[in-house]
């Protein structure tokens, strides 16, 4: 199973950055994609904004070239959220997007679109569902009617529900082409694994997409791994981890010490879906070295945008991924096939490694030289991604008394401080003599 799980992720673990896109009904209040849960609204009153929706600027091909443009290699959108409208024209519901003034498939658009750029695609369905009316309603963890006293004797077939998923799980495996990337959310309480009809559903899937890669939300949530990390997986254990809001601190092993495939996921500002506030995004600085941070320690980024009722990427995301894109252009070999490094991480930056060639992140300035802990003998060349300049090995004086490192600068006096090339992060191409493989 692990063999085939390998195969499977070979493409996932090469690619490293992806795109999220949380759109849906709820980018019309715009205060966030569980407004419904929260405000313990109805599903009469939601209603109205299923009359209201009609994205007229959606640009699935503008999305793609956003995505292509900064570096990420996939993406994954919310084909269906909690609220259970469906993005998708499927044949089990009226609460779809071809039944709303838009009149589209925005699921076959995007699929086209994604395609179109090379780019891999990642589809999102909410495992629970507060539209449908055999899902649970009153003492439900998240249902908008949990409390509401007037659901209390409310019967509902769960059964019904999960043919109905099953149902549209299989939709989205039938009818857009190849899929790449299968992202639940999410389990909770009671309702993991078989509560899901979880082996019957991978079974189902596997059959239709046998190279799909699957995280492994339907046997855990957000802040666990489930069995994957385990010598006897389950059938529906999925093929990596997917933590959210939070990077591992020393990325996810299995039970034996050995790497697990994870994906860490983050808003661009502080919610999944799209809300007014212009003030609270996270800079290109930031999330740049979050994604290094991620590939040294042998995982991927998945970051959110969140458009608007129009179809429209918000300004200040736009913003952020151009950013994104003008490193990236010229740092693409640090991160693309890169994984953990087998060296310590240093207190400058981060290492990611791509067979016997080493990216040093760098950062911070430095008091003098950069020391490296490789032995000088392992160094064949060092290179600077920015502009290719020659990166100068350096004994100065000063270094004296610490023999088991490597010192580097760019310029004399070879004591002086080295000067960042890029303040975000300053990258070096450490190519060392022979093959070494990467760990991780």
């Amino acid at each position: 199973m692990r063999e085939e799980r390998d195969k499977r992720v070979k493409w996932f673990m090469n690619d490293r950055f992806g795109m999220f896109i949380h759109w849906g009904l709820y980018s019309i209040p715009a205060v966030g994609e569980w407004k419904r849960s929260y405000e313990r609204i109805s599903l009469e009153e939601y209603d109205k904004y299923f009359d209201a929706f009609n994205p007229v600027d959606y640009d699935p091909e503008k999305w793609a070239r956003l995505a292509k443009g900064a570096g990420m290699k996939y993406a994954v959108l919310t084909v269906k959220h909690h609220e259970g409208f469906c993005l998708f024209d499927s044949q089990y519901t009226d609460f779809k997007a071809t039944n709303t003034k838009c009149g589209r498939d925005l699921v076959r658009e995007y699929v086209d679109a994604f395609r179109k750029e090379g780019l891999k695609v990642g589809l999102y369905y909410s495992l629970f569902d507060w539209h449908h009316p055999d899902y649970h309603h009153y003492g439900d963890l998240y249902h908008p009617m949990r409390d509401n006293e007037e659901f209390k004797d409310y019967k509902y077939d769960i059964n019904r529900y999960l043919e109905y998923m099953h149902n549209q799980v299989r939709e989205l495996c039938t009818n857009y082409g190849k899929i790449d990337l299968f992202w639940f959310d999410n389990s909770y309480g009671d309702m993991v694994g078989e509560k899901w009809k979880a082996t019957e559903l991978i079974t189902m899937m596997r059959k239709l997409q046998p190279e799909m890669v699957i995280n492994n939300r339907l046997e855990c949530n957000a802040s666990a791994k489930g069995s994957i990390g385990t010598s006897n997986p389950t059938v529906y254990a999925g093929d990596f981890v997917a933590p959210e809001q939070i990077i591992p601190p020393q990325g996810i092993l299995d039970d034996e010490g050995m790497p697990l495939p994870w994906e860490a996921s983050c808003t661009m500002n502080n919610n999944w879906g799209y809300v007014t506030n212009p003030n609270n995004y996270k800079t290109a600085k930031c999330l740049i070295r979050k994604l290094v941070e991620c590939v040294s320690k042998g995982g991927n980024f998945l970051v959110n945008v969140s458009p608007d009722a129009r179809g429209r990427i918000p300004s200040q995301s736009e913003k952020v991924l151009l950013e994104i894109k003008e490193w990236f252009e010229e740092n693409e070999d640090s991160i693309v096939g890169c994984g953990k490094a087998a060296l310590e991480k240093p207190e400058w930056g981060y290492y990611t490694q791509k067979g016997n060639k080493i990216y040093a992140h760098l950062f911070e300035q430095n008091i003098g030289p950069i020391p490296l802990k490789i032995e000088t003998s392992r160094i064949k060349r060092i290179t600077s991604l920015h502009d290719m300049s020659e990166v100068m090995i350096v004994t100065p004086w000063v270094t004296e008394l610490f023999p088991d490192y490597t010192f580097i600068n760019f310029q004399e006096p070879p004591q002086g401080t080295f000067p960042l090339q890029n303040e975000i992060d300053t990258v070096l191409e450490i190519e060392l003599n022979g093959e070494e493989e990467r760990q991780g």
